[in-house]
């Protein structure tokens, strides 16, 4: 399977992302966006609170069930676009980035976003692709057994954050292939964001967010 990168001729990747943003969500799906919970929105956190954080067992099911059997550019647009859509809805901003061996198909950074989301994003898609897990399972993980989530053996702080909002791309008989990451809200409000689109595409309602 070939999967060939994005490209477009603009000044910056957030012009880009904007552009990419403009195309519509898959036109076969007609279900309405749905707001999520409010929750009090903040930056990536580095709190160790366990309030509303889905289980290790949680997210595990989730990486099960959120699984594609071909996944192509329109895929990545579809999914990122819907999560563009979410946070409209959401009255938030993000920063979304999916990520196919190692070529970045979509990229948009909202408006109140800063490059700082970017690195964010590098650091916890580097997490995924070092651990074949969500990122939020590494910070739960962590927590559960009194390790410090922002200092992990192993793991430099300058390159990985065991923060959540990265998921990875799991192709059914091959294996992780990319990811799907978010940055702009609190780590457990990234992964449902990202988490919520999946289940939206693959169509899989039953899968628990929390």
């Amino acid at each position: 399977m070939a999967v060939t990168p994005v490209r477009t001729v603009c000044a910056s990747l957030i012009v880009a992302g904007a552009l990419l943003a403009t195309l519509p969500v898959d036109a076969a799906s007609t279900d309405p966006l749905e707001a999520a919970p409010p929750r009090a929105i903040k930056p990536e956190s580095t709190m160790g609170k366990k309030e509303n954080f889905p289980s290790i067992d949680v997210i595990e099911r989730q990486e099960q069930a959120l699984q594609f059997t071909s996944f192509d550019n329109d895929t990545a647009l579809a999914i990122g676009n819907r999560i563009v859509e979410q946070a409209k809805a959401d009255k938030v901003a993000v920063t979304v980035d999916v990520t196919v061996e190692r070529n970045p198909v979509f990229f948009h950074a909202m408006a109140g976003t800063s490059p700082n989301n970017i690195d964010w994003i590098r650091r916890k898609s580097n997490l995924v692709n070092r651990t074949g897990h969500a990122s939020f399972f590494k910070h739960i993980e962590a927590i559960n057994n009194g390790q410090d989530f922002n200092n992990l053996p192993a793991f430099d702080p300058k390159d990985f954050a065991a923060h959540g909002g990265a998921f990875p791309i799991i192709l059914k008989g091959r294996g992780q292939i990319g990811t799907i990451t978010v940055s702009g809200l609190a780590g457990v409000d990234d992964h449902a964001m990202a988490v919520r689109a999946l289940k939206w595409y693959l169509k899989q309602d039953d899968v628990p967010l929390d």
